[in-house]
């Protein structure tokens, strides 16, 4: 059964490389080359010019080439993975699945070089000369000590970042481990014993890294094949493994383990032993490093030492050791400012930067990527998980800082805050079209209720409210239920210490909200007794009545549930003559920009007077995101070309919007695609009124509309904020049961925005 299971998994990552084309990379263009103006830009004549700018300023190729943005991958497989030296066609797969690791958690492109060359010197001379075509260098899978003398000679020669990433990725998010294994130990890297065994490229900056980080070079203890590293050894020994050399009697692993406080492994399986671990000093941190099998497995250390801090190479348990922490973001800041080097500076920074990120709260989208598992700062989470979206901003800033600050930047940023928030808007794809919506919601502090507030997501978001925004939010919700989902997420916040919480099932204010309540609804029906209830069982009906009392400023509800079913409550406790629900708007955020569509959720089948009111609220809403609005009304009819209902509907619409002088661009009615092409519309009909594409797209029916915001989510990746109630002054958001805690989080700067910088 084993045999079989391997050979599955074996058949199924030859496909993954195979199917549907070989390989895990290709080359896209990133300019139009569509007609032959196109091609005279980008070939003959035109690239001439680019070409000269370049010759007269060397600066300027990262203006007008991809090289500022592009890394070689170079390797000769001289000692890939736990493969050996399998030569550098081999090797290929490795190197493009590092490229590929480049391009999705840091958007660098890639080229992987692999080259049919065993000498050191020549291959440093080949990586030289291709300084013309690269930002940087990520030397991978080359043999100790070769790696050591290729490094040296192009970092010496070359004017750009030069990084053996199997010795300092690996020492840098080692670093940052046992910065974070020391917290958790109470103890400090200058007091310390580490014994540490290999003298491969890895474990040799792994200890030079320690060295930084505040070790004493007499506290590091180095073992091999031939055991311990001592003065005077000539066996197995390299010019950087004497760097460590000990003036001692003692020969063995088991010899010197006695009282170490960190044992670091990156040689093989099986080599520390557990009477060796029973040596160590009191809370011993273990790192086995060798993968696929590490030095000791971390069920047998628990077994001796049962408050042992651990981490391996390995995915199947915690406190994975991955380079991936550490590659992309260094280059993404080095690239960033032209730095010509990654210096000691710079890769302190990244130690800190990756540290402080697993001490702080994890982000939503890593607790989704990563369901299952408890992400707490603490002896089983010292780093944070490959997948959480804010390495890029935190690490990458954080090293471009270094990077200014140390003097190695050609180009240095000016803003740095404006840059990370540059830096969040490429993962967190919302932040960018946020940023004024956030700004203004900064300007007063509100409270927001989450009416199901024992949700997840609805944890999370209110998390990120408290450490990121002055709103605050109040939760609907039983406390007990509340404070274990807090502690299962590994959030630190907890009910009624850090936010106020309502308890349908024991508040104090029932009284007075299910007699607000009666006395709104007492006259459509609603009795006593069912007020009661309903303030017992209701959280939407509870949230409306806190906002009717003005308890709270909004309220936001909908992670579960149908959305005219929450709508009806809302509307009945806070309708009035002035407000009243005119139509749902959600904000696609897409490839090429913002795309905003109503009416999604409200009425079903608009009248005319409803669908102009839709496009006036669509249109100040629009511009609360810092968007100019370009509205299209959206029909199966072009411009009057048939009598369809929708057609007449848009048409009567159309003749309200010119009867107000609106003061925003709209056309009407049309369909979708000529909205969406300037060109095709101006053939259809030429006098339109509306430039350029539209940026608000109104439906004539919640059908189409909610069609629509459904297949841009599903088939063009697109990113939804909201839906927005419009309508009801902000007082209230209906969201759907697909929302995340991003999404939350944005709906809640949208509600804590002040009715005032609505427009």
């Amino acid at each position: 059964m084993a045999d079989e299971e391997q050979s599955s998994l074996r058949q199924a990552a030859l496909d993954y490389h195979e199917f549907p084309k070989p390989g895990k990379l290709e080359i896209r263009a990133t300019k139009p080359m569509a007609n032959g103006r196109d091609l005279a830009r980008a070939y003959s004549p035109g690239v001439a010019e680019a070409c000269l700018e370049i010759k007269s300023e060397p600066d300027t190729a990262s203006r007008y080439t991809a090289r500022g943005n592009l890394v070689g991958v170079v390797s000769n497989g001289t000692a890939v993975l736990g493969l050996g030296n399998i030569g550098g066609l081999a090797s290929k797969p490795v190197m493009e699945g590092k490229a590929v690791l480049f391009k999705k958690f840091a958007s660098i492109d890639c080229f992987d070089i692999e080259l049919q060359e065993s000498d050191p010197e020549r291959v440093a001379e080949i990586v030289c000369a291709m300084e013309p075509t690269f930002g940087a260098i990520n030397l991978e899978d080359i043999k100790a000590p070769d790696c050591f003398i290729v490094e040296k000679i192009c970092r010496e020669r070359m004017n750009i970042p030069v990084f053996h990433d199997d010795q300092h990725g690996t020492a840098i998010v080692v670093g940052a481990a046992a910065t974070n294994a020391l917290e958790v130990a109470g103890k400090k890297f200058s007091d310390i014993k580490v014994v540490s065994t290999g003298g491969g490229a890895a474990g040799i900056a792994c200890l030079n890294m320690l060295l930084k980080l505040g070790v004493k070079r007499e506290n590091v203890w180095l073992c091999d094949i031939a055991g311990l590293v001592y003065d005077g050894r000539t066996e197995e020994m390299t010019d950087q493994k004497a760097d460590f050399a000990q003036k001692s009697d003692l020969r063995t692993l088991d010899d010197v383990i006695e009282g170490a406080d960190l044992f670091l492994g990156l040689s093989g399986p099986g080599v520390l032993k557990s009477d060796m671990v029973a040596k160590m000093a009191d809370r011993p941190i273990v790192f086995a490093l060798a993968n696929p099998t590490p030095e000791i497995m971390p069920d047998e250390v628990r077994a001796i030492a049962p408050d042992a801090i651990i981490a391996t190479g390995r995915s199947d348990y915690p406190n994975q050791v991955n380079n991936v922490l550490c590659f992309p973001f260094i280059f993404r800041g080095a690239l960033d400012v032209g730095a010509t080097e990654i210096n000691d500076d710079m890769q302190i920074a990244c130690v800190d930067g990756i540290a402080a990120l697993a001490r702080a709260t994890t982000s939503a989208e890593a607790a989704a990527a990563y369901k299952g598992e408890r992400m707490s700062f603490g002896a089983d989470y010292l780093i944070p998980k490959p997948f959480d979206p804010r390495l890029m901003g935190v690490v990458a800033s954080s090293v471009a800082e270094a990077a200014i600050k140390s003097g190695v930047a050609k180009r240095p940023v000016e803003d740095l805050a404006a840059y990370k928030a540059k830096l969040d808007s490429s993962v967190f794809r919302s932040a960018l079209i946020m940023r004024p919506v956030f700004e203004a919601a900064a300007t007063a502090s509100r409270q927001i209720v989450f009416t199901e507030g024992e949700d997840e997501r609805v944890l999370r978001a209110a998390n990120a409210m408290l450490e990121e925004t002055i709103d605050k939010p109040i939760l609907i919700g039983r406390p007990e239920v509340i404070d274990r989902r807090c502690e299962r997420a590994g959030l630190k916040i907890r009910p009624s210490k850090d936010f106020e919480i309502v308890n349908p099932e024991n508040d104090p204010r029932y009284r007075d909200y299910w007699g607000t309540y009666h006395e709104v609804m007492e006259r459509r029906g609603v009795t006593p007794d069912l007020a009661k209830a309903i303030m017992r069982t209701n959280t939407t009906a509870i949230g409306a009545v806190m906002v009717y009392r003005e308890e709270v400023h909004s309220m936001i509800c909908g992670t579960f549930g149908q959305y005219l079913w929450h709508l009806n409550y809302i509307s009945e406790v806070l309708g009035t003559d002035e407000l009243h629900p005119v139509g749902a708007l959600s904000l696609m955020v897409l490839e090429d920009g913002p795309l905003f569509v109503a009416d999604t959720h409200v009425h079903a089948d608009p009248s005319p007077e409803q669908l102009a009111e839709t496009v006036c609220s669509t249109a100040r809403h629009v511009r609360r995101f810092g968007v100019e609005p370009k509205v299209a009304l959206c029909s199966n009819s072009q411009f009057g070309n048939l009598d369809s209902k929708s057609g007449a509907v848009m048409r009567d619409a159309l003749t309200i919007l010119n009867n107000k002088g609106v003061d925003f661009e709209y056309e009407g009615e049309m369909h979708t695609d000529a909205a969406l092409d300037a060109e095709l519309r101006a053939r259809i009909f030429p006098s339109s009124r509306l430039t350029g594409t539209a940026n608000t797209l109104i439906f004539a029916n919640t059908d189409a509309a909610s069609a629509t915001r459904n297949i841009l989510k599903m088939k063009a990746n697109g990113l939804e904020v909201g839906p927005i109630l419009m309508g009801m002054g902000n007082r209230a958001h209906i969201v759907t049961p697909s929302i995340t805690a991003r999404g939350l989080l944005n709906m809640s700067a949208v509600a804590g925005t002040p009715v005032s910088h609505y427009g």
